[in-house]
């Protein structure tokens, strides 16, 4: 049973940053999804794909998987590299390319 431990992105749906604080623990998959026969929805047999746990701080998730010895992936958290425009920019005078249709 193994599990990853991450901090989820923002979604590209929204500008906003909800759900992106905490850090997750989730289980991989055990077994593949299969389309049900009669619906076609999709379905698996793995309950431990269900589980979803969130902590505050990576050490806290860390310390949960090694006292219920879960064996455990550790993905570090990357930062968004954050690019300030303005609309104005686009004809400043000082404009490197120019400006065109």
């Amino acid at each position: 049973m193994l599990a990853r431990i991450f901090r989820p992105s923002k979604t590209a749906m929204q500008s906003g940053k909800a759900r992106t604080k905490d850090w997750v623990l989730e289980f991989e998959r055990a077994s593949a999804r299969r389309p049900d026969p009669l619906m076609g929805w999709s379905s698996s047999s793995d309950m431990n794909a269900q589980v979803r746990i969130t902590f505050e701080t990576s050490d806290e998730a860390v310390a949960y998987a090694k006292a219920h010895g879960i064996d455990f992936q550790l993905v570090p958290e990357q930062r968004r590299s954050h690019i300030i425009k303005a609309y104005a920019d686009n004809f400043a005078f000082q404009r490197r390319e120019p400006w065109t249709h």
